[in-house]
């Protein structure tokens, strides 16, 4: 009984690095993104934010079960998954108000050449 309690909880923190190694290269890789000028800042700023969440969130072994607490679920797993749908619409979001601003844009200047020639 001792060695499987010992196994899980190795098991744990296995997770806990990996997910702590994953997602300071994934901060990482944004960065370099920026820097070799393929990802724009507005948007790594996004990127970034939710990546030192993630980190933080990883690095704290209670905090996404204080989390879970909080929001009524019952395992913090469902949370972290909540969590992440909720990211990804906010991204979604975010991405759609840019490409139709950008659609908008695009249809101007389609309409000012068109004047022009």
């Amino acid at each position: 009984m001792i060695a499987l309690l010992a196994e899980v909880g190795d098991l744990g923190l296995r997770a806990q690095i990996i997910a702590v190694v994953g997602t300071v290269l994934f901060l990482v890789l944004v960065i370099e993104l920026v820097r070799r000028r393929r990802l724009v800042e507005r948007y790594a700023l996004l990127w970034i934010t939710a990546a030192i969440l993630l980190v933080i969130l990883s690095l704290s072994a209670d905090g996404l079960r204080v989390i879970a607490e909080g929001l009524g679920i019952r395992t913090p797993v469902n949370a972290l998954f909540l969590l992440g749908l909720g990211t990804v619409f906010v991204l979604a979001l975010h991405f759609s108000v840019a490409f139709s601003r950008l659609s908008e844009e695009t249809k101007i200047l389609a309409q000012e050449v068109a004047r022009l020639d």
